[in-house]
């Protein structure tokens, strides 16, 4: 079934009908331009919560970042963000695959739907002009008869009247020929143009309208199937991106997963561990044995635990002295004059009164109070040092221990730049074209002047920690000397070698050294690699690998994309860092 046909006559409803889809259309455009902005809006708010609750720069070296809920909780507002950036791909996916494509899509609609439309008018148009031109010839006929019929009547008439001459007979009646000629023609004219516009009556209605009528039914039936795939589009766009937003999600359900309370406690304990020990019992002082009270004073202040304890933790008062432990003056029978003595049990002595213990409890608290009070006066504000004496032992063997693996690795690096240098200065030697030798003096000088303040800050740092009662088993620097090319000693202040020096595959110079390390001590592995890809390792100075290998990295990469590695069998060199995924010791 179709337009043409059945709807032969309706060309208003046809007409309303196509403009009613097309207004769908662009009401559904408007709909998804609408979600597309709600999307974008929804992900700059998502951004905009992460990074409002994302840690600052300054914030990132706070001791609870180290808890495992404090990771996750930035985890989560890292899936959150990759979250936000989803979003805004299924809002510019809609924007893309859906309004600017129904957008164009209908204006080639409304191009088309007007093309018919001014068809359809235009045989409207001529079937109205002929069925005038037929109005026309009919009505002239019908005039043209009806005078023809008046003269034959007045030629009989005059025909019969006596007193009419021969002479009127006769006009009157060529006069009614005339016209009945004219009549005729105008018969035949009028049958001429009824034959001519039923003939374009019937290609009207049965020809040119039901193929227009088709046409639009076509147009609509196309538009109606765009507008169901823009539908489809509309579920799809965010399909294709669930898989991704789901990996989001289990993301954050992995971060939850994470928490560890446990390890959470000993972060705690770990950081904030002061490493003095429990305060012992608090000796009876019998002041009836005459016990000098500078020996009281004496022995009430030696416990230098909690002192120290009751320092450090100004908020969280030692037991003893803190307002729950006092006595309230009304349990305290107060201090009087000693009654009558009896003669049965003779006299009391003279520093107590009826309590003996309320009395100590009062001497106590009048000696040691004072001096809480002024350790805490002094405690308020310590004075940061170098040794970091002003924290407890545990935290300052820890913060020593830090600050020696920082210098490491600093006089690390300033070995490797003296060992590259040196390097550098014996390949100017060798090849004069290359460079100056020269122009790298001030360098080496600046770089073993570095070497030898870090050597000295090193030093001074295990010193501190060995009287600290730390582990000398710090982070050591590797410095290797040479004496088979004649290369400078780390020591010498004109340069240092090593076999730590950063390669690169395109300058073959370096390969020249590699021989004079073979015979070094090895270096402790600091973690594991296994190789994604094959390497070849045709450079000098590279080591060949196989897909899935795993292979010990003595060296990390210091930022040349190479890392230097070890087999089992002892054989070392260097491989890219992106062809391995490195799992380094912790």
């Amino acid at each position: 079934m179709d337009w043409g046909t059945e709807l032969w006559d309706q060309y208003d409803i046809i007409e309303k009908h196509t403009q009613s889809g097309l207004e769908l259309v662009e009401k559904y455009v408007k709909f998804v331009k609408e979600r597309t902005e709600i999307e974008q809006n929804y992900a700059k708010q998502l951004r905009n919560l992460s990074k409002k609750y994302s840690l600052k720069r300054s914030g990132k070296d706070e001791p609870e970042c180290r808890l495992s809920s404090y990771q996750s909780f930035l985890d989560i507002l890292n899936e959150m963000n990759d979250y936000a950036g989803q979003r805004e791909l299924i809002a510019e996916n809609m924007m893309m695959s859906i309004c600017i494509d129904l957008t164009k899509y209908l204006q080639e609609l409304k191009q088309e739907r007007k093309t018919y439309l001014m068809e359809a008018k235009k045989a409207q148009q001529s079937l109205e002009s002929t069925y005038k031109q037929l109005d026309s010839s009919k009505k002239r006929f019908e005039r043209e008869w009806r005078e023809a019929e008046r003269a034959a009547q007045y030629a009989e008439k005059t025909d019969q009247d006596i007193n009419a001459t021969k002479a009127d007979v006769e006009k009157a009646k060529q006069q009614a020929h005339m016209r009945a000629h004219v009549a005729e023609e105008c018969k035949n004219d009028y049958a001429a143009q009824l034959q001519k516009y039923n003939k374009e009556q019937n290609q009207f209605y049965f020809n040119d309208m039901p193929l227009i009528f088709n046409k639009l039914q076509d147009l609509d039936e196309k538009r109606v199937r765009k507008l169901a795939q823009g539908y489809i589009l509309f579920s799809d766009t965010e399909k294709h991106v669930m898989p991704i937003i789901g990996k989001c999600l289990e993301g954050i359900t992995k971060a939850g997963t994470n928490v560890n309370e446990r390890n959470d406690s000993m972060v705690v304990i770990e950081q904030n561990k002061s490493g003095f020990e429990r305060p012992g019992d608090v000796e009876f002082e019998d002041y009836s044995q005459g016990i000098n009270r500078a020996s009281s004073d004496s022995s009430l202040g030696t416990p230098k635990g909690p002192m120290e304890l009751l320092g450090k933790n100004r908020s969280k008062n030692f037991w003893l002295f803190s307002k729950r432990s006092k006595l309230s003056p009304s349990t305290l029978p107060p201090f009087s004059t000693p009654p009558a003595p009896s003669p049965a049990n003779g006299p009391p002595s003279p520093k107590f009164g009826r309590d003996p213990l309320s009395y100590c409890l009062k001497e106590i608290n009048k000696t040691v109070k004072p001096r809480i009070s002024s350790f805490r006066t002094l405690r308020r504000s310590p004075t940061v040092t170098e040794d970091f004496a002003h924290l407890p032992p545990e935290q300052r063997r820890k913060r020593l221990q830090q600050k020696l693996e920082e210098i490491c690795k600093e006089l690390q690096k300033e070995v490797d730049q003296s060992e590259a240098l040196g390097k550098m200065k014996d390949v100017y030697e060798k090849n004069p074209q290359m460079g100056d030798p020269a122009s790298l003096a001030s360098q080496i000088s600046q770089t073993s002047q570095n070497i030898e303040r870090l050597r000295g800050e090193l030093n001074k740092y295990e010193t501190w920690l060995a009287e600290a009662g730390g582990r000398g088993d710090t982070l050591r620097y590797k410095a290797h000397s040479f004496n088979n090319n004649g290369a400078h000693d780390v020591h010498s202040p004109d340069g240092a070698h090593s076999d730590e020096s950063t390669p690169d595959p395109s300058q073959a110079i370096y390969a020249e050294f590699d021989d004079d390390f073979e015979d070094e001590e090895l270096t402790a592995p600091i973690g594991k690699c296994t190789a994604m890809y094959n390497f070849p390792g045709a450079s000098e100075g590279t080591i060949s690998m196989q897909e899935g290998e795993v292979l010990a990295v003595v060296e990390e990469d210091k930022g040349d994309g190479w890392t230097r590695v070890r087999r089992n069998n002892g054989d070392e060199g260097y491989i890219p860092t992106s062809y391995v995924t490195i799992a380094l010791n912790k």
